[in-house]
């Protein structure tokens, strides 16, 4: 007998005949002598009308009460499920999400402090499945709180760790994780497993798969994942520690491509110490995101120029934030919302510094000119215009071999 957290995102619980569908699995597993906990993210769409909601009744509203209403959703489609459950003959009952998980932080982006497990080992030692409304908690001071977008994972594999789950499996709207995007690259191939650390750097580069947070909290309470599709029975794909001694594993995870992106460049900037911190600081109190940050002076001129990418969707904010501190001096801003983040992702490129030159090389024998580099131990990411990026990613997939092979192939 295996103790199993099972996590449904919004469009498998698009509706009733969704709904009845998830409980067939959850009553599968059951029925297999596992205990089972069931963790549910709103119906599709739904949190997003809450949210406009929100907007419609306050612009500036109080970010405790948007938690009250966006947790809504969940706590909907956890009661459906359970009555779904019972409704099969399964012994069943819906927890809300403040009864269980403890989150600190801002509201409508707290973070997991603490399970309280107690209360869920005792329905499931009963044999009782448990449904749990994913992306909330309760806050310090007793409110409900929302884990951000994407919670529902986070909320799964934090109850999977706080139970000692044996797995964590989160299904879909795919079936598994794949080597890129497959409506840019048909030939994309399904990897049958990928490690924690090349999971974690395509999250937060883009690929959508799974949530940056779930996958950090999986890696560090080492807990087994499988993403799994929610309409078909295929398998999917397990997220581990490490590959072993798998001889036929490219060097190469996976390639991800991110259209969130918008560059800023201050032109004629002091080259002095702190002008990068300057910048950086009301940025950061503004709590928006930078990446991909490239500083270089003008020799002997006494001037620099600092290009870094931000969120689309926080240009302006950005733009704001650095002009009323007075940081870009008697320099120029400029600004680019047509850019589109590129990343190559893969263990190998630890070891092999060749791969990195690759890349640089295949794109530039189709013409693709790189706006801005960085770089991790397993990651390489560029910069290209909006324009370029889905030819950017079908050569790259190429390049690396990561096609898979038409029937007809030799």
């Amino acid at each position: 007998m295996s103790r199993i957290v099972m996590k449904f995102g919004g469009t498998s619980m698009a509706g009733i005949e969704r709904i009845r569908s998830v409980a067939s699995r959850v009553k599968r597993e059951a029925e297999a002598g596992n205990e089972v906990l069931v963790v549910v993210s709103a119906m599709a769409g739904e949190t997003d009308r809450l949210v406009q909601l929100c907007r419609e009744a306050a612009a500036l509203h109080d970010r405790q009460e948007y938690d009250v209403v966006v947790a809504s959703g969940e706590q909907v489609t956890a009661g459906l499920l359970a009555m779904t459950l019972q409704n099969m003959g399964v012994k069943a009952r819906s927890f809300m999400g403040w009864q269980l998980l403890r989150a600190t932080g801002v509201h409508g982006n707290a973070r997991v402090e603490a399970v309280e497990g107690a209360l869920l080992g005792e329905a499931l030692s009963g044999g009782t499945v448990a449904v749990i409304p994913g992306f909330q908690g309760v806050s310090e001071d007793g409110r409900v709180a929302t884990l951000g977008r994407g919670g529902s994972d986070t909320s799964a594999v934090a109850i999977a760790a706080g139970i000692k789950a044996d797995r964590c499996d989160i299904y879909t709207d795919v079936d598994g994780v794949y080597t890129t995007d497959p409506r840019i690259v048909p030939r994309a191939r399904k990897l049958t497993k990928i490690t924690f650390e090349e999971m974690l750097e395509l999250a937060g580069v883009g690929a959508k798969v799974l949530n940056v947070r779930s996958v950090g909290l999986a890696m560090r309470e080492k807990m087994p994942l499988r993403v799994l599709s929610a309409f078909e029975d295929l398998p999917g794909t397990k997220i581990v520690p490490d590959l072993g001694d798998d001889m036929e594993r490219n060097a190469i995870a996976g390639i991800a491509a991110d259209r969130n992106e918008a560059r800023i460049t201050l032109t004629g900037i002091a080259d002095a110490p702190g002008t990068v911190a300057a910048v950086m600081g009301p940025l950061a109190k503004a709590g928006i995101q930078v990446d991909m940050i490239v500083h270089a002076a003008t020799p002997d001129a006494g001037a620099s120029d600092l290009t870094f990418t931000v969120p689309r969707a926080s240009l302006s904010q950005a733009v704001r934030a650095i002009e009323s501190s007075g940081a870009k001096g008697d320099g120029a801003i400029l600004t680019d919302a047509a850019v589109a983040k590129v990343s190559i992702v893969g263990v190998g490129i630890r070891s092999n510094p060749e791969l990195a030159a690759t890349m640089f090389a295949t794109l530039a024998e189709r013409g693709i000119n790189l706006l801005a580099v960085s770089a991790s131990e397993i990651k390489v990411s560029v910069l290209v215009a909006e324009e370029q990026m889905e030819l950017a990613v079908r050569v790259l997939h190429t390049a690396f071999g990561l096609d898979a092979p038409r029937e007809n192939d030799v």
